[in-house]
């Protein structure tokens, strides 16, 4: 059975059920509530939500300036990733940076984030830097890595 995958804007009043998305999909390292709110808030901050019936799969949250775009954070239902969810939500802020006359979007990933880092480099994302030992696993840390694409209207 085929899923209809709905990208919409994100509205303030969904800031609990990101918050709990997230906390399922990054665990400690996860945004708590006010610190979702007050993204959020921002005027500069544009979300996306996608969802299937009632139930929000993921979202990502990117800061717009003008020419740039930083995608602050970006997750999937760990239940529903590896099915077009992810690159949906990519796909989306890539084009909010074509609506605005192109520029760059930027991230940065945990490097042992397999998974999410194949997803950028087939979204044509390339490695621009390097955060030596900058996640934290209990004990052991781990670079994160800044990646960057070109957007062209």
């Amino acid at each position: 059975m085929s899923r209809t995958i709905l990208i919409q804007p994100v509205l303030a009043s969904m800031a609990p059920t990101l918050t709990e998305l997230h906390a399922e999909s990054f665990g400690v390292e996860c945004w708590n509530l006010a610190q979702m709110e007050g993204s959020l808030e921002l005027a500069t901050t544009r979300a996306w939500a996608a969802s299937e019936g009632d139930a929000v799969t993921g979202f990502i949250l990117c800061q717009i300036i003008p020419k740039q775009i930083e995608i602050l954070t970006f997750c999937v239902s760990p239940t529903r990733r590896q099915q077009g969810i992810g690159a949906a939500l990519l796909r989306r802020a890539i084009a909010a940076m074509r609506e605005q006359s192109g520029g760059k979007v930027f991230l940065e990933v945990a490097a042992d984030n397999n998974a999410a880092r194949k997803l950028y480099e087939d979204h044509g994302f390339t490695i621009i830097g390097k955060r030596a030992n900058y996640y934290k696993r209990g004990a052991v840390t781990v670079d994160g890595l800044m990646y960057a694409v070109r957007v062209d209207i």
